[in-house]
This record gives C-alpha cells, sequence and structure tokens, in this order.
C-alpha cells in the first residue's frame, strides 16, 4: 500500500461517509491533527490498531484501507 493511497481511500471513504476528520478522529479514537496528517501524506506508516479502529469508524474491513 501506497502512502498516496491510504490517504486517498481515507478521504474518499470519510467523504462517503458524510464525516469530517473531527468526526472520524473522534470515531476512531485519533486526534483530528493525526487524520489530517494520513490524508495529507505526512503520516505515512500508522499502526495496525489505528488503521483498525479507522476501518471500524468507516464501517468498512481493514482490508479496503490497505488496498
Amino acid at each position: 500500500m501506497s502512502p498516496r493511497r491510504l490517504r486517498q481511500v481515507l478521504r474518499t471513504l470519510r467523504a462517503r461517509r458524510g464525516l469530517t476528520q473531527v468526526e472520524l478522529a473522534t470515531k476512531a479514537q485519533v486526534t483530528q491533527a493525526y487524520v489530517a496528517k494520513l490524508e495529507s501524506g505526512a503520516k505515512t506508516n500508522p499502526s495496525l490498531a489505528i488503521l483498525m479502529r479507522l476501518a471500524k469508524a468507516l464501517r468498512v474491513p481493514v482490508t479496503k484501507l490497505l488496498e
């Protein structure tokens, strides 16, 4: 998975769910700044635990974030 791909998938899924970065961050128990860094590509290697929380918050399998 490339960092570019992760940021695109994350942003697209968040928009489809109608969530703001703050709302996604709250649901995934991370900071809004962390979500922003992932979406901008500034943070490129989230842990599996973070990916699992993001996937749960977005109601998708974690594999969707790893495609």
